[in-house]
């Protein structure tokens, strides 16, 4: 807190593909019980893991091979990626290569069944599993087990009225199954709560623009213990926190 510099704690040698460089990294979690970073490298088509013990100057390859974009851990450590070329999301444990699939791979498409280009994931405690479904202008929930999802925001074509996303991205479900969703293509924020037919719009829905209460293409979200909401607004190349009531 207050730091005007960063550290690098994962690549910084360039792009490219050595085990000690990342290539359009989209998301990162923490693995606290080996203290790792585990990222997800779009270009490289792989998900890295990086310790973040001192002296550590390269990753290792966890899953190679895929067109991730998003990642989740549950509390029993099941590893969750979102693929956005076979338009499914799998869990894995650490260590197989294979997973399981738990959202979509049912082809491309707008089916209940299916996933167009499923981006950033989010999994609660009873592993369910919540996906911004980017090219179908909703989010989904995929129950522990189910064959098809549920829609839980958006899904009334792309459109920026209450009912609708533009191209949703970031993501982040409250115990009481409240989503947050980055509406990327809206540039705002949204809240959706459990059951809800329409969301309200919770920080930009300004236009696109530098301000304060805009952003510029917002990608990925997050919030501290303390409520405060963070939003990567990404063509602005920023990061911003607000604080919501």
């Amino acid at each position: 807190m207050g730091d005007t510099n960063g550290q690098v704690v994962a690549g910084g040698n360039g792009q490219g593909n050595r085990l000690d460089q990342l290539n359009y990294p989209s998301d990162v979690l923490i693995d606290k019980e080996t203290d790792s970073l585990i990222i997800c490298e779009q270009a490289n088509r792989r998900v890295v893991r990086w310790s973040r013990h001192s002296g550590t100057t390269q990753g290792e390859i966890l899953i190679d091979n895929i067109s991730c974009w998003g990642l989740a851990m549950d509390d029993q450590r099941y590893l969750y990626i979102s693929d956005v070329g076979k338009h499914e999301v799998r869990r894995y444990q650490i260590g197989d290569k294979n997973g399981t699939i738990v959202a979509g791979g049912n082809g491309n498409g707008a089916g209940l069944n299916q996933l167009n280009t499923p981006n950033y994931i989010f999994v609660d405690q009873q592993q369910t599993v919540y996906v911004s479904d980017w090219n179908n202008h909703r989010v989904m929930k995929w129950n522990k087990g189910a064959k098809e999802g549920i829609v839980v925001a958006g899904g009334q074509g792309q459109g920026n009225a209450l009912t609708q996303l533009s191209h949703p991205l970031g993501l982040f479900v409250d115990t009481l199954g409240t989503i947050y969703v980055a509406d990327s293509g809206n540039n705002r924020v949204m809240r959706w709560p459990k059951g809800a037919k329409q969301g309200t719009v919770i920080v930009g829905g300004n236009g696109s623009g530098e301000g304060a209460n805009q952003f510029n293409d917002p990608f990925g979200l997050s919030f501290d213990q303390q409520g405060n909401l963070y939003v990567v607004d990404y063509n602005n190349h920023r990061v911003q926190r607000f604080s919501i009531e």
